[in-house]
């Protein structure tokens, strides 16, 4: 796997400052506790906050806690690691039951750091101005109020197409398990450096022409997508499941962004092997 070993990040990691970002059901409510109580037993500092000095950022309920935690955090560098109590749990690496086992590896440095690529939107508006929008996951664009989209497509200035659908879903590598694998996307190996372009719902008609499957971008190639404002005035941009309803777009310019997430990986994982347990 494309895994970076620790032990030169464990030398940094001298702080002993962790921080912990819980969803607030019971047994989330009920896990934090017990690992409060675990970690300041284990000689740490546990804080609900960021600072440069926190080591750990951990994660507890399912796989939306990390993605509403990187978006609060504003993606932080800070290694990351997930406690599942949820459903799927697909990016979290710890079980509520193995919390001492957790603390013992991460106290002796027996992890490794997996960097996940993750996927900006630089969205400008008709008076020059503009706005960039961050994801682990995906980004969707669609119309406002499930209007139908109107977009024309180009990849790396190459004009491709006029898309009419619902919308349009940019997924990474990371993200592919997610909403773009319910649209029929492809999962991707997360050591694929790509982004999955996947249309919802497309027209597909003697009056629209539209791609029926995704498609895959390398890094070095962006994604223009400019709406048609005289069919949409407002165009809906999803990030990680946060929408932000928008007027006046001239073109959005989607790739692969500078932005890394590292998730913490004990030495047992493997991703494909995950896949199998979580949807085979």
């Amino acid at each position: 796997m494309n895994l970076k070993y620790s032990q030169e990040n464990q030398s940094k990691m001298t702080s002993k400052i962790i921080c912990i970002h819980s969803n607030d059901t019971e047994i989330s409510k009920q896990t934090k506790k017990e690992l409060l109580a675990k970690l300041i037993n284990a000689g740490y500092i546990v804080e609900d906050e960021l600072s440069e000095k926190t080591e750990l950022l951990i994660c507890i309920g399912g796989d939306g806690v990390i993605l509403d935690a990187l978006h609060r955090f504003n993606f932080p560098r800070v290694p990351v690691i997930g406690v599942n109590t949820g459903h799927l749990g697909f990016f979290q690496e710890v079980e509520s039951h193995t919390l001492d086992a957790f603390i013992k590896n991460y106290r002796e440095g027996r992890y490794r750091l997996q960097p996940l690529s993750t996927v900006e939107g630089i969205v400008t508006f008709t008076d020059g101005s503009t706005i960039v929008i961050n994801a682990l996951n995906e980004i969707v664009i669609r119309g406002n109020n499930y209007l139908a989209s109107h977009l024309e497509l180009s990849i790396d200035g190459s004009f491709i197409e006029k898309f009419s659908g619902d919308g349009l879903l940019v997924a990474t590598s990371a993200g592919s398990t997610a909403y773009n694998y319910s649209l029929g996307g492809s999962i991707v190996d997360p050591r694929l450096d790509l982004l999955q372009v996947t249309p919802l719902a497309p027209m597909n008609t003697t009056a629209y022409r539209s791609f029926t499957s995704s498609i895959l971008l390398p890094p070095d190639l962006h994604l223009d997508v400019v709406p048609d404002l005289t069919r949409c005035e407002k165009i809906s941009i999803v990030a990680d499941g946060e929408c932000s309803v928008l007027s006046n777009v001239a073109n959005i310019k989607v790739g692969v962004s500078d932005i890394e997430v590292n998730l913490l990986r004990f030495e047992t994982y493997d991703f494909w092997n995950k896949v199998k347990t979580k949807f085979l």
